[in-house]
Protein backbone atom coordinates (compact mmCIF):
# COMPACT_ATOMS: atom_id res chain seq x y z
CA UNK A 1 0.00 0.00 0.00
CA UNK A 2 1.09 3.54 -0.46
CA UNK A 3 0.94 4.12 3.13
CA UNK A 4 3.26 1.55 3.64
CA UNK A 5 6.21 2.72 1.34
CA UNK A 6 9.50 5.01 2.10
CA UNK A 7 9.30 8.49 0.92
CA UNK A 8 11.03 8.11 -2.22
CA UNK A 9 13.93 10.66 -1.10
CA UNK A 10 15.08 8.40 0.91
CA UNK A 11 15.57 5.54 -1.01
CA UNK A 12 17.14 7.80 -3.43
CA UNK A 13 20.01 8.92 -1.32
CA UNK A 14 20.26 5.73 -0.06
CA UNK A 15 24.33 5.39 1.31
CA UNK A 16 24.55 1.64 0.03
CA UNK A 17 23.22 2.62 -3.65
CA UNK A 18 26.47 5.45 -3.50
CA UNK A 19 29.35 3.96 -2.17
CA UNK A 20 32.21 6.22 -1.41
CA UNK A 21 30.09 9.20 -0.92
CA UNK A 22 28.60 10.61 2.24
CA UNK A 23 24.48 12.10 1.80
CA UNK A 24 23.35 14.90 1.66
CA UNK A 25 21.63 14.37 5.23
CA UNK A 26 24.72 12.78 6.74
CA UNK A 27 26.56 16.28 6.43
CA UNK A 28 23.24 18.18 7.34
CA UNK A 29 23.59 16.12 10.79
CA UNK A 30 27.48 16.42 11.46
CA UNK A 31 27.35 20.25 10.59
CA UNK A 32 24.31 20.99 13.14
CA UNK A 33 26.21 18.42 15.77
CA UNK A 34 29.04 21.15 15.03
CA UNK A 35 26.86 24.14 15.67
CA UNK A 36 25.17 22.65 18.74
CA UNK A 37 26.18 24.50 21.86
CA UNK A 38 25.96 23.63 25.53
CA UNK A 39 22.69 23.36 27.12
CA UNK A 40 21.93 26.88 29.00
CA UNK A 41 24.37 28.74 26.77
CA UNK A 42 21.21 31.14 25.83
CA UNK A 43 20.60 32.23 28.94
CA UNK A 44 24.32 32.75 29.51
CA UNK A 45 24.47 35.50 26.94
CA UNK A 46 21.56 36.76 28.23
CA UNK A 47 22.83 37.36 32.05
CA UNK A 48 26.14 38.33 30.26
CA UNK A 49 24.60 41.03 28.03
CA UNK A 50 22.13 42.40 30.97
CA UNK A 51 25.17 42.32 33.00
CA UNK A 52 27.30 43.96 30.78
CA UNK A 53 24.00 46.72 30.44
CA UNK A 54 23.37 47.32 33.91
CA UNK A 55 27.38 48.11 34.13
CA UNK A 56 26.75 51.00 31.54
CA UNK A 57 23.63 52.24 33.39
CA UNK A 58 25.94 52.35 36.56
CA UNK A 59 28.85 54.67 34.89
CA UNK A 60 26.57 57.02 33.47
CA UNK A 61 24.59 57.28 36.44
CA UNK A 62 27.87 57.73 38.86
CA UNK A 63 29.36 59.88 35.58
CA UNK A 64 26.28 62.50 36.13
CA UNK A 65 26.67 62.16 39.58
CA UNK A 66 30.38 63.50 39.90
CA UNK A 67 30.04 66.00 37.09
CA UNK A 68 27.10 67.58 39.06
CA UNK A 69 29.06 67.43 42.94
CA UNK A 70 32.31 68.81 40.02
CA UNK A 71 29.58 71.77 38.82
CA UNK A 72 28.39 72.40 42.42
CA UNK A 73 31.72 72.52 43.82
CA UNK A 74 32.76 74.85 41.06
CA UNK A 75 29.85 76.91 41.97
CA UNK A 76 30.70 76.87 45.49
CA UNK A 77 34.28 77.69 45.10
CA UNK A 78 33.35 80.91 43.14
CA UNK A 79 30.86 81.76 45.83
CA UNK A 80 33.75 81.55 47.64
CA UNK A 81 35.90 83.62 45.93
CA UNK A 82 33.18 86.25 45.63
CA UNK A 83 32.88 86.30 49.37
CA UNK A 84 36.71 87.03 49.83
CA UNK A 85 36.23 89.62 47.03
CA UNK A 86 33.77 91.90 48.27
CA UNK A 87 34.00 94.70 45.35
CA UNK A 88 34.82 94.19 42.09
CA UNK A 89 36.20 97.50 39.86
CA UNK A 90 35.64 98.04 36.37
CA UNK A 91 37.22 100.33 34.05
CA UNK A 92 36.81 101.08 30.35
CA UNK A 93 37.70 103.69 27.98
CA UNK A 94 34.62 105.95 26.55
CA UNK A 95 33.22 104.50 24.16
CA UNK A 96 34.36 100.75 24.21
CA UNK A 97 31.05 99.18 22.85
CA UNK A 98 31.48 95.93 24.28
CA UNK A 99 32.12 97.56 28.45
CA UNK A 100 28.67 99.55 27.24
CA UNK A 101 26.50 96.52 26.40
CA UNK A 102 27.75 94.44 29.35
CA UNK A 103 27.01 97.49 31.82
CA UNK A 104 23.42 98.13 29.97
CA UNK A 105 22.94 94.20 30.02
CA UNK A 106 24.22 93.76 33.71
CA UNK A 107 25.46 90.60 33.12
CA UNK A 108 28.07 90.92 35.68
CA UNK A 109 25.52 92.29 38.52
CA UNK A 110 23.59 88.99 37.52
CA UNK A 111 26.43 86.63 38.18
CA UNK A 112 28.22 88.15 40.65
CA UNK A 113 25.75 90.25 42.89
CA UNK A 114 23.81 87.33 44.31
CA UNK A 115 27.23 86.05 45.80
CA UNK A 116 28.03 89.24 47.92
CA UNK A 117 30.32 91.27 44.76
CA UNK A 118 29.28 94.83 44.39
CA UNK A 119 30.66 96.05 41.27
CA UNK A 120 31.33 99.54 40.54
CA UNK A 121 32.04 101.20 36.74
CA UNK A 122 34.29 104.07 35.77
CA UNK A 123 35.13 105.21 32.26
CA UNK A 124 38.39 106.50 31.63
CA UNK A 125 38.90 109.05 28.82
CA UNK A 126 42.14 107.22 27.67
CA UNK A 127 43.65 104.08 28.08
CA UNK A 128 46.77 105.00 29.18
CA UNK A 129 44.93 106.41 32.77
CA UNK A 130 43.48 103.27 32.73
CA UNK A 131 46.59 100.57 33.25
CA UNK A 132 48.39 103.32 35.56
CA UNK A 133 45.03 103.70 37.40
CA UNK A 134 44.65 99.16 37.50
CA UNK A 135 48.03 99.39 38.32
CA UNK A 136 47.79 101.46 41.65
CA UNK A 137 44.83 99.03 42.46
CA UNK A 138 41.86 101.72 41.55
CA UNK A 139 40.38 99.00 39.36
CA UNK A 140 40.53 95.29 38.93
CA UNK A 141 39.80 94.71 35.26
CA UNK A 142 39.63 96.44 31.99
CA UNK A 143 40.11 96.66 28.68
CA UNK A 144 41.77 98.54 25.82
CA UNK A 145 44.36 98.81 22.79
CA UNK A 146 47.40 96.85 23.40
CA UNK A 147 49.94 99.69 22.52
CA UNK A 148 49.39 101.31 25.95
CA UNK A 149 50.33 97.88 27.61
CA UNK A 150 53.55 98.62 26.15
CA UNK A 151 54.16 101.81 28.23
CA UNK A 152 52.90 100.55 31.14
CA UNK A 153 55.36 97.30 31.05
CA UNK A 154 58.34 99.08 30.38
CA UNK A 155 57.18 101.50 33.29
CA UNK A 156 57.35 98.64 35.45
CA UNK A 157 53.83 98.16 36.31
CA UNK A 158 51.53 95.72 37.58
CA UNK A 159 48.66 94.31 35.49
CA UNK A 160 48.03 91.15 33.21
CA UNK A 161 46.78 90.68 29.64
CA UNK A 162 44.30 88.37 29.75
CA UNK A 163 42.85 88.18 26.55
CA UNK A 164 42.24 89.83 23.54
CA UNK A 165 39.06 90.64 21.22
CA UNK A 166 38.46 88.63 18.24
CA UNK A 167 36.93 91.28 16.04
CA UNK A 168 38.76 95.09 17.44
CA UNK A 169 36.87 98.14 16.30
CA UNK A 170 38.06 99.12 12.96
CA UNK A 171 36.24 101.91 12.31
CA UNK A 172 37.68 103.55 15.78
CA UNK A 173 40.69 105.15 14.20
CA UNK A 174 41.33 108.37 11.99
CA UNK A 175 43.91 111.29 11.69
CA UNK A 176 41.57 114.20 11.19
CA UNK A 177 42.49 117.90 10.33
CA UNK A 178 40.39 121.50 9.96
CA UNK A 179 37.69 121.70 7.12
CA UNK A 180 39.74 124.20 5.99
CA UNK A 181 43.51 123.16 6.02
CA UNK A 182 46.13 122.64 3.15
CA UNK A 183 46.75 119.09 4.66
CA UNK A 184 44.87 116.94 1.85
CA UNK A 185 47.10 113.56 2.87
CA UNK A 186 49.48 111.93 4.86
CA UNK A 187 52.66 113.22 3.00
CA UNK A 188 51.24 116.89 4.17
CA UNK A 189 51.86 115.90 7.74
CA UNK A 190 55.75 117.23 7.74
CA UNK A 191 56.76 119.41 10.46
CA UNK A 192 52.88 119.77 11.41
CA UNK A 193 51.57 119.95 14.96
CA UNK A 194 49.96 116.29 15.83
CA UNK A 195 48.04 115.91 18.69
CA UNK A 196 47.72 112.35 20.20
CA UNK A 197 47.16 110.39 23.25
CA UNK A 198 50.51 109.42 24.48
CA UNK A 199 50.82 105.49 24.91
CA UNK A 200 47.24 105.31 23.19
CA UNK A 201 46.55 102.73 20.10
CA UNK A 202 46.01 106.05 18.41
CA UNK A 203 49.83 106.48 19.19
CA UNK A 204 51.25 103.76 16.99
CA UNK A 205 48.66 104.42 14.51
CA UNK A 206 50.34 107.77 13.97
CA UNK A 207 53.63 106.19 13.79
CA UNK A 208 52.63 103.86 11.25
CA UNK A 209 50.79 106.38 9.15
CA UNK A 210 54.28 108.36 8.91
CA UNK A 211 56.23 105.66 7.73
CA UNK A 212 53.76 105.01 5.11
CA UNK A 213 54.25 108.73 4.49
CA UNK A 214 57.85 108.35 4.84
CA UNK A 215 58.07 110.55 7.48
CA UNK A 216 60.33 110.56 10.59
CA UNK A 217 58.47 110.73 13.88
CA UNK A 218 60.89 113.54 14.90
CA UNK A 219 59.95 115.64 11.56
CA UNK A 220 56.68 116.19 13.00
CA UNK A 221 55.70 118.03 16.43
CA UNK A 222 53.82 115.71 18.59
CA UNK A 223 51.56 116.88 21.14
CA UNK A 224 51.12 114.62 23.72
CA UNK A 225 47.43 115.19 25.30
CA UNK A 226 44.20 113.04 26.72
CA UNK A 227 41.48 113.63 24.09
CA UNK A 228 39.27 115.79 26.57
CA UNK A 229 42.28 117.93 26.66
CA UNK A 230 43.22 118.08 22.86
CA UNK A 231 39.70 118.82 21.70
CA UNK A 232 39.60 122.53 22.75
CA UNK A 233 42.93 122.94 21.44
CA UNK A 234 41.73 121.39 17.81
CA UNK A 235 38.47 123.38 17.73
CA UNK A 236 40.71 126.52 18.23
CA UNK A 237 42.75 125.81 15.29
CA UNK A 238 45.88 125.70 17.67
CA UNK A 239 46.44 121.95 16.19
CA UNK A 240 47.64 121.36 12.81
CA UNK A 241 45.90 117.53 12.93
CA UNK A 242 44.49 115.55 15.58
CA UNK A 243 44.67 111.12 15.58
CA UNK A 244 41.45 110.08 17.32
CA UNK A 245 40.03 106.87 18.18
CA UNK A 246 36.62 105.43 19.27
CA UNK A 247 34.33 106.94 20.48
CA UNK A 248 35.07 110.32 17.72
CA UNK A 249 35.35 107.97 14.78
CA UNK A 250 32.46 106.99 13.62
CA UNK A 251 30.04 107.35 15.47
CA UNK A 252 27.30 110.38 16.67
CA UNK A 253 29.91 111.79 18.55
CA UNK A 254 31.89 111.88 15.83
CA UNK A 255 29.94 113.95 13.96
CA UNK A 256 29.37 116.92 16.06
CA UNK A 257 33.08 117.70 16.22
CA UNK A 258 35.30 119.85 13.57
CA UNK A 259 37.31 118.22 10.97
CA UNK A 260 37.50 115.73 8.32
CA UNK A 261 39.39 112.56 7.86
CA UNK A 262 42.67 112.51 6.15
CA UNK A 263 43.10 108.49 6.94
CA UNK A 264 41.56 105.81 8.74
CA UNK A 265 42.95 101.98 9.93
CA UNK A 266 42.56 100.64 6.51
CA UNK A 267 44.38 103.74 4.12
CA UNK A 268 46.79 103.36 6.89
CA UNK A 269 47.38 99.66 7.42
CA UNK A 270 45.86 97.82 4.82
CA UNK A 271 44.84 94.49 5.55
CA UNK A 272 46.66 94.27 8.44
CA UNK A 273 44.67 96.33 10.41
CA UNK A 274 42.31 94.08 12.13
CA UNK A 275 45.69 92.12 13.48
CA UNK A 276 48.24 94.98 13.94
CA UNK A 277 46.10 97.29 16.71
CA UNK A 278 44.61 94.46 19.08
CA UNK A 279 42.06 95.19 21.72
CA UNK A 280 42.63 93.33 25.05
CA UNK A 281 41.77 92.94 28.49
CA UNK A 282 43.80 93.49 31.80
CA UNK A 283 43.40 92.37 35.18
CA UNK A 284 45.40 92.89 38.71
CA UNK A 285 47.91 90.17 39.55
CA UNK A 286 46.14 88.67 42.06
CA UNK A 287 42.76 88.47 40.42
CA UNK A 288 44.92 86.27 38.12
CA UNK A 289 46.21 84.64 40.84
CA UNK A 290 44.01 84.23 43.42
CA UNK A 291 40.51 84.47 41.67
CA UNK A 292 40.74 82.58 38.68
CA UNK A 293 37.32 81.24 38.67
CA UNK A 294 35.82 85.21 38.90
CA UNK A 295 38.15 86.05 36.62
CA UNK A 296 36.84 83.20 34.02
CA UNK A 297 33.31 84.66 34.76
CA UNK A 298 34.05 87.93 34.04
CA UNK A 299 35.74 86.74 30.77
CA UNK A 300 32.28 84.43 30.19
CA UNK A 301 30.10 87.51 30.47
CA UNK A 302 32.42 89.82 28.54
CA UNK A 303 31.87 87.40 25.40
CA UNK A 304 28.35 87.13 25.99
CA UNK A 305 27.87 90.94 26.00
CA UNK A 306 30.00 90.96 22.37
CA UNK A 307 27.70 88.28 21.40
CA UNK A 308 24.83 89.93 21.79
CA UNK A 309 26.19 93.65 20.52
CA UNK A 310 27.27 91.22 17.51
CA UNK A 311 23.47 89.92 16.90
CA UNK A 312 22.38 93.70 16.96
CA UNK A 313 24.47 94.66 14.48
CA UNK A 314 23.26 91.81 12.13
CA UNK A 315 20.08 92.69 13.02
CA UNK A 316 20.49 96.38 12.20
CA UNK A 317 22.44 95.34 9.00
CA UNK A 318 19.75 93.22 7.62
CA UNK A 319 16.56 95.93 8.33
CA UNK A 320 18.98 97.96 6.10
CA UNK A 321 19.66 95.37 3.48
CA UNK A 322 17.07 96.05 0.86
CA UNK A 323 17.99 100.17 0.85
CA UNK A 324 21.42 98.63 0.28
CA UNK A 325 21.47 95.20 -1.87
CA UNK A 326 25.05 95.65 -2.77
CA UNK A 327 26.34 95.34 0.85
CA UNK A 328 25.82 91.44 1.04
CA UNK A 329 29.67 90.42 1.70
CA UNK A 330 29.09 92.90 4.98
CA UNK A 331 25.92 90.78 6.10
CA UNK A 332 27.34 87.27 5.30
CA UNK A 333 30.72 89.01 7.15
CA UNK A 334 28.36 89.84 10.08
CA UNK A 335 26.38 86.54 9.92
CA UNK A 336 29.54 84.91 10.33
CA UNK A 337 31.02 86.86 13.59
CA UNK A 338 26.82 86.43 15.18
CA UNK A 339 27.99 82.94 15.32
CA UNK A 340 31.65 83.44 17.03
CA UNK A 341 32.93 83.99 20.53
CA UNK A 342 33.71 87.97 20.60
CA UNK A 343 36.56 87.27 23.46
CA UNK A 344 39.49 84.31 22.75
CA UNK A 345 42.38 83.98 24.84
CA UNK A 346 45.55 85.71 23.91
CA UNK A 347 47.57 83.40 20.75
CA UNK A 348 50.93 83.83 19.12
CA UNK A 349 50.46 85.81 16.63
CA UNK A 350 48.71 88.54 18.66
CA UNK A 351 52.18 88.25 20.91
CA UNK A 352 53.73 88.55 17.79
CA UNK A 353 52.20 91.46 16.67
CA UNK A 354 52.38 93.29 20.15
CA UNK A 355 56.16 92.97 20.36
CA UNK A 356 56.52 94.26 16.83
CA UNK A 357 55.08 97.25 18.27
CA UNK A 358 57.34 97.77 21.32
CA UNK A 359 60.05 96.96 19.17
CA UNK A 360 59.30 100.19 16.79
CA UNK A 361 58.62 102.09 20.29
CA UNK A 362 61.88 101.35 21.60
CA UNK A 363 63.81 102.01 18.75
CA UNK A 364 62.25 105.61 18.58
CA UNK A 365 63.38 105.81 22.06
CA UNK A 366 59.48 106.62 22.96
CA UNK A 367 60.29 103.66 25.83
CA UNK A 368 63.64 103.36 27.18
CA UNK A 369 63.23 99.63 28.38
CA UNK A 370 62.74 97.09 25.28
CA UNK A 371 59.82 94.37 26.90
CA UNK A 372 59.50 91.13 26.23
CA UNK A 373 55.63 90.91 25.83
CA UNK A 374 55.64 87.07 26.49
CA UNK A 375 56.64 87.59 29.63
CA UNK A 376 54.18 85.44 32.49
CA UNK A 377 54.07 88.08 34.38
CA UNK A 378 52.51 90.49 31.89
CA UNK A 379 50.76 87.96 29.65
CA UNK A 380 48.44 84.86 30.57
CA UNK A 381 48.66 82.19 28.60
CA UNK A 382 45.79 79.60 28.37
CA UNK A 383 45.70 76.10 26.65
CA UNK A 384 42.07 76.24 26.02
CA UNK A 385 38.90 78.94 26.15
CA UNK A 386 37.44 79.89 29.95
CA UNK A 387 34.01 78.02 29.25
CA UNK A 388 35.48 74.36 28.04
Amino acid sequence: MLAAQRPPQELAISPVEQPGRRSASADATQRSQQLSYPQGTTNWVLQYLLALGSGLLFLLALNAIVSKRNNRESSGSLAKEAAKLNRLAIGYPEGMTIFEELRQQQLLEDRLTPLGVTITWTSYPSASTLLTDLSRGSIDFCGGGGTASIFSQAAEHLFVRVAREKYPDLQGEAILVHDDSAIHDLADLRGKRVAVDEGSSAHYVLIRALQKAGIGYHEITPILLPQNEALPLFQRHELDAWVVWMPYAPTQSRRLYPGRSIADLHSILGQEAGSAVPTLYYAIPELVSDFPRTLKAILEELNEAGVIMNQRLLQQAEDQAGQHPQKEEQLASLRQRSLERALLPLDDPTLSQLQHQANVLHELGLIVHRVNVRDGSYSLRLRQNWTY
